[in-house]
């Protein structure tokens, strides 16, 4: 029998995910349908262009999408998080938040600023609670207000050391997917034409993931003029599901 106690004392190490997860599968659980940011309440002024007319059947809503993609929030976005990923990855937090003013900057309307910074708060307050790490938690700590979505998945990444390339394809084609998944509940194409248009759209999203990569900050900014005034007017429209 055992006459004195013995003391156990637990550590945990914390380590880059990248070394035990593959990339692909820790962004499939950040962005997916599933983690906590609140996506499936914003439909980035789609609402309105299907009150609009202007998305009215499967034809309409590639075109509107391919459009948000190439010269809308997608690139913009793109280039946003590329940035806050070396920023991140450097630990320079001095960029990351000058990247971050940039960004919340370039929200044209109330209800794109809320969609973007409701999303991004959510998502950074997610991922220290489960996948924390010394330097994400740092970086963190400068980024104590409102932070834009975009910038809070790149910041993630790149303190995790995931690949910048893959991480912006994942991130287009959730941007994407979400949209389409806000499609079918407005009504103007079905399960099958929706998972058509993803289909289309992926070599697009991927192909733009590649061409923003290595571009200059300034070159962020939309030229999506008719979504940008159809938020404002979505503020205001009688009957709507969406928060944008």
């Amino acid at each position: 029998m055992a006459t004195g106690s013995t003391t156990i004392t637990a550590t945990r190490t914390i380590m880059p995910m990248a070394e035990a997860v593959p990339d692909a599968l820790v962004l499939l659980a950040w962005l997916s349908p599933g983690y906590p940011v609140g996506a499936y309440a914003y439909s980035h002024g789609l609402e309105w262009a299907v009150e609009a007319g202007d998305v009215r059947d499967e034809a309409t809503l590639r075109d509107w999408l391919a459009d948000v993609l190439t010269h809308g929030a997608g690139r913009s976005d793109a280039i946003l998080a590329a940035h806050a990923h070396a920023a991140a990855a450097a630990g320079d937090a001095e960029a990351l938040v000058a990247v971050n003013d940039l960004a919340l900057a370039l929200s044209p309307s109330r209800e794109l600023h809320l969609e973007t910074s409701q999303q991004g708060r959510s998502f950074l307050d997610a991922t220290r609670a489960a996948w924390d790490t010394p330097r994400l938690a740092d970086l963190a700590s400068r980024l104590d207000g409102a932070v834009a979505y975009p910038v809070a998945v790149g910041t993630a990444a790149g303190a995790h050391g995931l690949d910048r390339r893959t991480v912006l394809a994942a991130y287009l084609a959730a941007f994407l997917q979400n949209l389409v998944s806000a499609s079918l509940r407005l009504a103007p194409v079905g399960q099958t034409a929706g998972t058509r248009v993803v289909a289309a759209l992926m070599p697009r999203a991927a192909a733009l993931a590649g061409a923003v990569e290595g571009l200059p900050l300034d070159e962020a900014g939309t030229a999506t003029v008719r979504l940008d005034l159809g938020s404002f007017r979505h503020e205001t429209q009688y009957t709507r599901i969406f928060r944008s």
